[in-house]
């Protein structure tokens, strides 16, 4: 027997087995069970979100010999001939190869005779933007006046091409994508009931790959599966997909993050070994930072869960919203502007290093890790020799120890928003299993079920027994986080002052009526 691929095998052969499509599925089946069925509708949406397969499960329905209903029963000539492909008053058009005004009246002449099998002649009309000006006034007249026994089904992936007329006449459905999440669902449904041995992250890159499509994503599981034999491997997968491995644009993010420039070429080098589509990994890395931008507005927010959730809460806790919207904005235009570079790899080195000259001062919660910058960083062009400002370190070394709150922070090893979270609230003592924080209003946002229950797991974890969070805002807390701010803003305003009294600065002010640009100052760390 020939072997039958994987999208045709997978199939959903009625409503119960279709995902993803509920609010199409809804309609369809309420108008079947009430019997007001319309005798024209229009599926649209991109490719491989299931438009044909609705309208062919629809067709069944119709005509299954247990009588019109939403679930047919699949074992009945009508229903298996409709699977097959073979049922005679199923008229099944590809618009792409029958444009022309001839084809259509062919077509046209045999509705007013009644269907030979079944209850209903359906005629299925996909791609059917296709058809030119003459062919949708041939159809026009019999879509708004049809026999009893007629139904239109028509699909298509782009309905601005459709005329008024014609879509003012048909229900109009239109399919989302499917979320990578539910695709890799799917899939691991699929592998599962195929008996293939998979890695799971295989499978993610897969559902990724596939854009939304359910059929390009069982079409490139074929492949994958023709790919890797035996086993399915997250390497073999991303070398036949092309794909790039998500961990090497957080460790460019974390690069960023820290504002080293060092760290940044490097990640570039060894992305450079696999010989990369650089247009590729720039989407890539706004789709990561997009991602970034969505926890950080909503921290609680559910992504995908075919994601890296916890590099992902730890990048968003470690960059500033200003700098994920700015690298954002770099990504997209660096992408579009990749082709005008002197070569690839140097015009992506350029986007990064984009983002690292304009990029705004990290947030606190990335001072403390960022490692030391060069002296040559934002203000090299006018900043004295002599110039220096208090190491970065100094002040959270001092906070750490000025109460036993920071003292508990610094030998707790928190990281991305529970870290933000705890920064934000004072130490308000501790009752048996009971610990009380104050919370300063500013870091209210942070405050979410799992972000507490992060924090109260590292708590446990320093005293040795579990312990109870007990937090309460309070409107006059003197928190590391507002201290970290101020210290942040006596730097800046140092690095200001210097730049200001700056004989070479005064110089130019002097003889060229130069200015300085206020954003354009940087703290240097020179420890």
């Amino acid at each position: 027997m020939s072997y039958l691929a994987l999208a045709r095998k997978w199939r959903p052969k009625n409503f119960t087995e279709l995902a993803g499509q509920e609010h199409v599925m809804r309609a369809l089946v309420n108008a079947l069970q009430t019997g007001r069925v319309h005798h024209a509708f229009l599926f649209t949406g991109t490719r491989g979100v299931g438009k044909t397969t609705i309208a062919r499960i629809l067709a069944k329905s119709l005509n299954c010999e247990t009588g019109m209903t939403p679930t047919p029963c699949g074992v009945c000539d009508a229903c298996r001939e409709i699977d097959e492909g073979r049922f005679v008053d199923l008229i099944e058009v590809d618009a792409a190869s029958r444009t022309k005004v001839d084809d259509t009246r062919e077509l046209l002449d045999n509705v007013q005779y009644a269907p030979a099998r079944g209850r209903y002649k359906v005629y299925l009309i996909d791609e059917v933007h296709m058809l030119s000006t003459h062919s949708f006034n041939a159809l026009l007249k019999t879509l708004e006046e049809p026999p009893p026994h007629v139904k239109f089904l028509l699909a298509t992936t782009d309905p601005q091409k459709l005329p008024v007329t014609v879509l003012s006449r048909c229900l109009q459905f239109n399919l989302k994508r499917f979320p990578a999440g539910l695709i890799f669902k799917r899939l691991s449904e699929i592998a599962k009931a195929e008996g293939i041995d998979y890695e799971t992250d295989a499978l993610r890159l897969v559902a990724r790959a596939a854009e939304g499509s359910m059929r390009d994503a069982l079409s490139l599981l074929d492949q994958v599966i023709a790919f890797g034999g035996a086993k399915l491997t997250t390497e073999d997968t991303r070398t036949m997909l092309g794909t790039l491995d998500r961990s090497e644009v957080f460790q460019v993010l974390d690069a960023l993050a820290a504002r080293d420039a060092r760290a940044v070429i490097e990640c570039v080098s060894r992305l450079d070994e696999r010989a990369p589509e650089y247009r590729d990994v720039l989407a890539e890395l706004a789709a990561v930072l997009q991602k970034i931008a969505l926890l950080q507005a909503v921290p609680d927010l559910q992504i995908d869960e075919a994601e890296d959730i916890e590099r992902y809460q730890h990048l968003a806790g470690v960059l500033s919203p200003e700098d994920a919207q700015l690298f954002y904005q770099i990504s997209i235009v660096g992408r579009r502007d990749l082709e005008l570079a002197p070569d690839a790899r140097a015009g992506f080195e350029m986007v990064l290093l984009r983002m690292l000259a304009f990029g705004v001062a990290a947030p606190e919660a990335a001072l403390e890790q960022a490692p030391a910058r060069q002296p040559a960083a934002r203000i090299a062009s006018v900043a004295p020799a002599k110039q220096s400002a208090p190491p970065s370190s100094s002040a959270p070394a001092e906070i750490a120890g000025a109460s036993e709150w920071q003292t508990i922070l610094a030998r707790t090893n928190l990281q991305g928003m529970a870290k933000q979270l705890a920064s934000h609230c004072a130490f308000g003592g501790r009752q048996g299993a009971r610990v009380h924080l104050r919370l300063d209003p500013e870091g209210e946002h942070f405050r979410t079920q799992a972000i507490e229950e992060k924090l109260a797991q590292a708590l446990s974890s320093y005293y040795g027994e579990p312990v109870r969070l007990e937090i309460t805002v309070d409107e006059v807390v003197d928190t590391l986080a507002r201290q970290q701010k101020a210290a942040a803003q006596e730097r800046m305003q140092q690095a200001k002052t210097s730049i200001e009294n700056d004989p070479n600065v005064r110089a130019m002010r002097d003889i060229f009526g130069a200015t300085v640009q206020p954003e354009s100052v940087r703290p240097v760390d020179n420890s």
